[in-house]
């Protein structure tokens, strides 16, 4: 299933749509949780896939997917 049309997502979008702030995106890509790259002279994007299977990974763990 995809939620997202775009590909790569701005941090804030992500912690928008996932309810939490943009500082915990980012600690969870430095923590491994989040994949990202940086574009330009440093501008972090997110790819959607790795926020969707974060979103169906911790659905399945609380009995939610």
């Amino acid at each position: 299933m995809q939620l997202f049309k775009k590909k790569l997502l701005r941090p804030d979008e992500v912690a928008s749509a996932l309810g939490t702030s943009r500082w915990t995106i980012y600690r969870w890509v430095n923590e491994g949780h989040l994949q990202g790259t940086k574009i330009g002279k440093g501008s972090l994007r997110i790819f959607s896939e790795s926020v969707e299977e974060l979103v169906f990974k911790r659905g399945r763990e609380f009995g939610e997917a």
